[in-house]
């Protein structure tokens, strides 16, 4: 039995089909056009770097945290990061707390995936000692307003937080709280474009109401020189191979844009 709020939903999606289909959105963009990007750095004093995303409405707060801790057995000389994104309930009303739920943990593995496959950080410069000690670098962010697009939300606030982040001082390997040795360098800056289906068209950077209406996802990672480090597929509706072409071309476009503005907001050039 359907409740009161699912057929307002169905409503609003079949609003957002009939504007979709014309070639237009509810809030005005264009189909290819995101909402208004703004980041803030320093958000959080005891973190090693910080940021708060805005993507129109939706809202994330990533901190990283850098700890030493013993290396893979695998890869002795190397040390690694680790990412986790949590769904707050303040954030959404479909939010509870508890165990992350698929979606936190699917949202958390394609951030990684699009930071880790980049090479964004070479994992070597964060050994410290082979086989004993190394840095691991934690990001972790919060999302704080569900508005559509988390993906690419949590995505620029992970990336900006890793651009003000600091290297911890250490003294025979051990963190001297509060004193740092320069920032975290490095290598790439990969950027997050989450495409949908709605109908037959394809739009970015989904709104609330959007998502309710579309009938798949598609999120690509890219970074300098036309590649890109991750591909996620969602939803139960498909992409044809013309369709996902044309995103990736959109995608390195809509990352360019992307990347120059976190830039801007996140400390200048790299």
């Amino acid at each position: 039995m359907s409740t009161k709020e699912d057929i307002i939903w169905e409503l609003r999606s079949e609003e957002v089909l009939k504007s979709i289909k014309q070639g237009k959105r509810m809030d005005g963009r264009d189909l290819l056009d995101y909402r208004t990007l703004k980041i803030e750095t320093n958000v959080s004093e005891n973190a090693d770097g910080s940021a708060r995303a805005f993507l129109g409405e939706s809202q994330s707060i990533t901190g990283v945290k850098m700890i030493v801790d013993k290396p893979y057995p695998d890869n002795p000389d190397e040390g690694t990061i680790s990412v986790g994104v949590e769904l707050l309930p303040l954030a959404s009303p479909t939010f509870e707390s508890g165990p992350p739920k698929t979606e936190a943990i699917e949202l958390s593995r394609v951030v990684d995936r699009g930071i880790r496959e980049a090479k964004t950080l070479d994992f070597k410069k964060l050994s410290l000692v082979a086989g004993e000690k190394c840095w691991v670098v934690f990001i972790d962010s919060y999302v704080i307003n569900h508005a559509g697009n988390l993906f690419d939300t949590c995505s620029l606030s992970s990336m900006a937080a890793l651009m003000n982040c600091r290297v911890p001082k250490l003294e025979e390997n051990k963190i001297v709280r509060g004193e740092f040795e320069g920032k975290l360098e490095l290598t790439n800056l990969p950027i997050l474009t989450t495409f949908a289906k709605i109908g037959n068209q394809i739009v970015v950077d989904t709104s609330y109401a959007e998502e309710k209406a579309m009938s798949a996802r598609f999120s690509i990672a890219t970074f300098e020189g036309k590649k890109f480090s991750a591909l996620q597929k969602g939803g139960h509706g498909s992409f044809t191979q013309s369709e996902v072409d044309h995103c990736i071309d959109i995608a390195f476009e809509k990352g360019d844009e992307l990347r120059s503005q976190l830039k801007k907001f996140a400390g200048g050039k790299r």
